[in-house]
């Protein structure tokens, strides 16, 4: 009987160190693979024997996953925060903090008309955190149009939408417009008197523009009045449609930034 326990535990020991060991096998062919090297070891070509070269430097950034996000070389006047005021970067935090807490917000709001209002007022009084995540939400909305803004006048007093870097300016300008849209739209959803107000005078606005203002305002409203389907479309347009662009023209402009050779040097 204890011969028959013995072999047992040495059969079972045995099985748990050739697992060890095939487990250890698979560590170390990931661990040393191109992959794992480039994202969580790319200062490990200098611990190959390479020399500490300029193009060294170079071949480090751009075969890592997270340090080719930034480029190779850096001027020396753009790591100054006193030269862009981060106000470019501080739009797409503000950008990512109203996708977290919006997307928070949307577990608690329903878009229609006998819904919206008293979805807010149960968000503010009745769940968790909820009033703190809108403000949140509501402020960050605020200071994001103020610091596109802001950001638009910085590139403008330090001439950087002239060539080579015009249609990047072309791209700011678009986005500056998305920003004002996304914040116009979001201030509709709690389907209050200044909301109803503030889509009658917009939809009022666009139906004169020539030769499509009438489609288009038919396309906002959802019908001749305001009524439910208005806030329908308002809210696919803010949760969905703007954000969708506005990604799309952010990569472009962030790329277009790396083509025109970084941040402009100062006047």
């Amino acid at each position: 009987m204890a011969n028959g326990n013995g072999s047992g535990n040495g059969n079972g020991q045995g099985g748990r160190e050739r697992v060890a060991a095939a487990l250890e096998k698979v560590d170390e062919k990931v661990r040393g693979s191109q992959a794992w090297t480039a994202i969580f070891r790319p200062g490990s070509i200098y611990r190959r024997g390479y020399t500490d070269s300029p193009r060294n430097r170079s071949y480090v950034i751009m075969n890592n996953v997270l340090y080719h996000l930034h480029p190779v070389k850096v001027k020396r006047h753009a790591v100054k925060v006193s030269y862009t005021l981060c106000l470019g970067g501080l739009s797409f935090f503000l950008f990512i903090l109203l996708t977290v807490t919006g997307i928070f917000l949307m577990f608690f709001y329903r878009p229609t008309e006998a819904a919206a209002w008293s979805d807010i007022k149960t968000l503010e009084t009745a769940v968790t955190f909820g009033s703190l995540v809108r403000n949140m939400h509501r402020w960050a909305a605020h200071l994001m149009v103020l610091s596109v803004f802001l950001h638009m006048c910085r590139v403008f007093y330090h001439g950087a939408y002239k060539a080579p870097r015009e249609f990047n300016w072309v791209i700011g300008v678009v986005l500056l417009l998305l920003t004002l849209l996304l914040s116009f739209t979001g201030y509709l959803l709690p389907w209050d008197q200044l909301a109803l107000w503030a889509v009658t005078v917009g939809t009022n606005m666009m139906g004169y523009t020539p030769v499509f203002g009438s489609s288009v305002k038919y396309v906002l409203l959802g019908s001749n009045e305001i009524s439910g389907d208005t806030l329908l479309r308002w809210y696919v347009l803010h949760v969905l449609l703007l954000p969708f662009v506005i990604v799309i023209f952010m990569a472009v402009h962030f790329w277009r930034v790396r083509k025109d050779g970084g941040i402009t040097g100062p006047l």
